[in-house]
């Protein structure tokens, strides 16, 4: 089917026609002749990585938008998918004649998103922000006409799971209204794709169709075997005798990249991708043309400019390989670098990446050849083997449309080959199976929601609750209304003890658990915070300590615990012995029983007393992306303690407790400061420069080592003696100026 042939507006087709579409793929055509204009009717579609998901999406989205004036929704797992589909559908604002489309982003939930949300016509969301917003009950989901659910099997992920599987059971359930939106879900393979299908009523469109062909290979002692069984070889000099390079996999990238293509490496470990990429980038250079070089240095600079004297030891490495031609890919580089690598390597500037598998999962970086050195990973028991889902998600990045007439992807054995082809190449996609029930974290928060937001005007009934809960996936799958049952007492059970819901005539939210609600904390979290402020905290002053409780939160993120290293490397003696030295501010008795995060502890420590990225990296391994994550998450979940806080201190306030709600107030007070210096990064004397608009933790370190140390003393400070300090000048000394002056 032409595109000129589909059933949508002119200006549509036209807009359609210039961004390079001609012909609809056969998925694309069987789903717009399944109906995929009409109103009333969904779809699940299934169908390999690259095939023309996305315009499947927009055409859905464009049919919708003509005819309604209510809202689409499209919603990712990830972050960074959704800027990535925000940055495609924002094409959209101009393409119908009589009509101003607004296009909106939103990856949180401040106040300032959702006045934006509540004007725009097609929102993209990660699941977790929707999520929010259906549990906040924002006035826009009412108006909510088209859901597009992207990557829709991560509804079997343990984590990701529940929340996804939470919002599609209220879409088709009339939580949000009387008419559920229209839903198209959009997938990988999955091998039991029609029992998803059926509980989402919807049409199911399955198809193997590649834009680019794909060959699956397993490569074992210098030759790959295809999925037809089909012999080449690999990793070869010229002279075909011995080994193109001492790592086979390495060997195999290097073949592509001569033949003028690129290769994608995913390396189960950072260390590894680290080291994969320096090692390819020594051959990866000599085949360099010199604009070529140039080119790469231009992009090295960009990741290490001149001037950076505050640098990480992966940014660093990381700058050096790509003038070769090399780069590596994962989450300990910051998001500015990772955006480099992203950008560059969709441009062909990189020739060679190596990669943690979460990539995967998320931006889409296709290259002639992936290649997957182990199909053995770390996880909780040990080493196991990656699941053939995470296979096929890897090898689904082989082949670049409009470069690549096949993609390859090669799985490294050192055994027979046999058996790794017929379980990954050969093998179907572990069926979905719902976390909903088995989180038990994510039922309560879903628990306690859902009493919150159905007891409004008078308390809900268990009837009410198990039949809910009946709608979801999870009960499709079980078909066990005893098991539901049981599962959904013992967590209300649980919600009682924790003082957050009460039983009389229904059950019905307590004003504890409606904080704990709109906190959107695992409430046995939250009971576990009250009773660490109670037992521990009360009246003193801990910083560390608080900080201490906080990463070993089942919620805190990213956990990193000290090791051990073989060789008895004297850093990690070095961790042991500050630890040692700070366990008066730490506590006997642990609530927070799993194993204490010390690593992360130290992160946090060394960041909020202004040591530097460089200092971080080379004492204890923290790199730029580590460092992010880790503080964003400690200051979301200092602030819930926090608010947690507050609300007890109210309470002692109404019992008239004078002295118990003073000595909340002091940790209040506590908290707020330590959140403060968590978001800048600083120590406690700096906070009151750091609020000076372009004053940062860097800044306020050098401009305190000049005397510097308030607003008071920069507000006496001649503006030329403030311009002459280094990192300062005459534009932010006359902007530190204007601020801190007094008004006449």
């Amino acid at each position: 089917m032409k595109i000129s042939e589909l059933n949508l507006e002119s200006s549509a087709i036209d807009f359609l026609k210039s961004e390079g579409y001609k012909e609809l793929f056969e998925p694309q055509e069987r789903s717009v002749k399944a109906g995929l204009f009409e109103e009333k009717k969904n779809f699940l579609i299934t169908i390999p990585t690259a095939s023309g998901k996305t315009l499947i999406a927009m055409l859905a989205i464009l049919s919708h938008l003509s005819k309604h004036k209510t809202k689409v929704v499209y919603l990712t797992p990830l972050r960074a998918l959704t800027s990535e589909k925000f940055e495609e559908f924002k094409k959209l604002e101009k393409v119908l004649k009589d009509r101003k489309i607004k296009v909106a982003l939103s990856i949180g939930d401040s106040k300032e998103k959702q006045e934006k949300l509540g004007d725009a016509d097609v929102i993209l969301l990660t699941n977790e922000s929707l999520d929010a917003n259906i549990a906040f009950q924002q006035e826009w989901i009412y108006d909510i006409g088209l859901v597009v659910s992207d990557e829709i099997h991560l509804i079997g992920d343990d984590t990701r799971g529940p929340t996804l599987e939470i919002i599609l059971t209220r879409l088709r359930s009339g939580f949000i209204g009387k008419n559920p939106p229209k839903l198209i879900g959009l997938s990988a393979t999955i091998s039991n794709a029609d029992e998803l299908a059926d509980w989402l009523d919807c049409e199911l469109i399955e198809s193997d169709f590649r834009r680019v062909p794909l060959s699956e290979g397993v490569y074992s002692r210098h030759i790959i075997t295809n999925q037809n069984r089909e012999e080449t070889e690999g990793n070869l000099t010229k002279d075909r005798q011995g080994a193109r390079h001492q790592k086979d996999f390495i060997g195999l990238g290097l073949d592509t990249v001569d033949d003028g293509g690129q290769c994608l490496i995913f390396a189960m470990t950072r260390k590894n991708a680290v080291a994969w990429a320096r090692e390819a980038g020594t051959e990866v250079a000599k085949t360099l043309k010199e604009n070529e070089k140039k080119e790469l240095e231009k992009i090295s600079k960009k990741i290490l400019p001149k001037d950076s004297d505050d640098t990480s030891k992966a940014i660093t490495i990381l700058a050096q390989s790509v003038k070769n031609g090399s780069a590596f890919h994962h989450a300990g580089l910051d998001q500015r670098c990772r955006t480099i690598v992203e950008t560059e390597f969709k441009n062909r500037k990189i020739k060679f990446l190596t990669a943690t598998p979460t990539l995967a999962a998320g931006v889409n970086l296709p290259a002639r050849r992936v290649i997957i050195p182990s199909v053995m990973r770390y996880g909780n028991g040990g080493l196991e083997k990656i699941s053939v889902l995470e296979y096929k998600q890897m090898c689904g990045r082989a082949g670049r449309p409009q470069y690549d007439i096949i993609g390859e992807s090669i799985i490294i054995s050192k055994g027979y080959p046999d058996e790794v082809l017929e379980f990954y190449v050969d093998g179907e996609p572990e069926p979905l199976e719902s976390k909903t029930l088995e989180n038990e974290s994510s039922l309560r928060i879903n628990l306690l929601g859902f009493i919150y937001t159905a007891s409004r005007f008078k308390p809900t009934s268990k009837e009410k609750i198990i039949k809910f809960f009946a709608q979801t996936f999870a009960a499709y799958q079980l078909q066990d209304d005893k098991k539901l049952e049981k599962k959904i007492l013992e967590q209300l059970e649980n919600l009682k003890e924790y003082q957050m819901i009460t039983e009389k005539d229904g059950f019905e939210s307590t004003n504890f658990g409606i904080k704990v609600f709109y906190l959107r904390i695992d409430p046995k979290t939250a009971y576990e915070m009250h009773g660490y402020i109670e037992e521990y905290v009360r009246g003193q002053k801990h910083t560390f300590g608080i900080l201490h409780m906080i990463t070993n939160l089942r919620e805190f993120y990213s956990q990193f615990q000290i090791r051990e290293t073989k060789d008895g490397d004297s850093l990690e003696e070095l961790h042991l012995e500050k630890i040692a030295d700070l366990s008066q501010k730490l506590y006997e008795k642990q609530i927070i029983e799993i194993e204490n995060c010390y690593k992360s502890l130290l992160i946090l420590d060394y960041w909020y007393n202004n040591q530097t990225f460089k200092k971080m990296s080379e004492d204890l391994d923290a790199e730029p992306g580590d460092i992010f994550f880790i503080k964003e998450n400690a200051q979301d979940l200092i602030y819930i303690f926090s608010e947690i806080i507050k609300f007890w201190r109210d309470v002692a306030k109404e019992k008239n407790a004078k002295k118990i709600a003073s000595e909340y107030q002091s940790l209040i007070q506590e908290t707020d400061q330590l959140r403060q210096r968590i978001i800048h990064g600083v120590r406690e004397d700096y906070l009151e420069l750091v609020k000076i608009r372009q004053i940062g933790r860097i800044r306020a370190e050098i401009l305190f080592q000049h005397g510097f140390k308030n607003r008071k003393a920069l507000e006496k400070a001649p503006l030329e003696k403030l311009a002459a300090i280094d990192k300062i000048g005459l534009t932010i000394a006359k902007s530190i100026k204007s601020q801190v002056e007094k008004v006449r």
